[in-house]
């Protein structure tokens, strides 16, 4: 399997191309602010058909170069429905007044194709199977994308901002709640196995098994205290 990944725009979100090799087709996923050029660079480089993007959640850093990726290869783009509306009103999604500027001029709005995740669905595109899983508490419509182990590779988890290298997402903006975020850390993270590796929104790749030992937030779930108020330590994405 080839991931080629990198980090997009100001605030550095992680776009993810996963496809079974080299010169097969491929799948995008949350191709952000000022990605659509590294998208470019990487289908070239390996050379790729992309056939799908999906999104982890509707924030403008995750889905802000969405119309122009998916209008230039006429892919369909897969959203959650309750996030699906960030695509073309980012500025509600963050709480902001609209036309208050927003990183610039912005393409926003949504491609000629968009299709709605479910909780449990097993997307199948480019030859993978992606198993989704909706995960609220950063948003509304977060979900997470499992990739199955096989023989060669471990199980891979696109976490979006639910979970971080020894962080999680924030939860102060509009849709989040923390009771979410923590319930979904104990529904969808901690059930896997520790070898699965982590492919997350923003940052570092970790495993389940290094977060259940030393992200605070996981080890807080798997003690089973969800309801006693979250740690103090820092959370990320936008």
């Amino acid at each position: 399997m080839l991931i080629a990944g990198f980090p997009a725009g100001a605030w550095g979100t992680n776009c993810y191309l996963v496809a079974p090799a080299a010169g097969e087709e491929c799948v995008i996923i949350d191709p952000g602010h000022q990605a659509a050029q590294g998208v470019e660079e990487a289908l070239a480089k390996h050379r790729l058909k992309p056939v799908a993007v999906v999104l982890t959640h509707g924030h403008i850093d995750h889905v802000a170069s969405v119309v122009p990726v998916c209008g230039a290869h006429d892919v369909p783009a897969w959203i959650h429905p309750e996030d699906r509306y960030m695509m073309s009103d980012p500025e509600r999604a963050l709480g902001r007044s609209i036309g208050m500027p927003l990183m610039g001029e912005l393409t926003v709005g949504e491609p000629d194709d968009v299709r709605e995740l479910a909780d449990g669905t097993a997307l199948e595109l480019a030859g993978l199977e992606f198993s989704v899983a909706h995960a609220p508490g950063h948003t509304k419509g977060s979900v997470t994308f499992r990739m199955p182990e096989t023989a060669e590779i471990p199980s891979v988890f696109f976490s979006g901002d639910l979970l971080f290298a020894g962080s999680i997402g924030r939860t102060d903006l509009p849709g989040g709640d923390m009771d979410e975020m923590l319930g979904s850390l104990a529904r969808v993270c901690l059930p896997l196995d520790d070898s699965t590796v982590v492919l997350s929104g923003h940052g570092a790749q970790t495993t389940i098994g290094q977060e259940r030992a030393a992200n605070p937030y996981l080890r807080q779930v798997a003690a089973g205290s969800q309801g006693r108020g979250a740690p103090g330590a820092p959370r990320r994405g936008m």
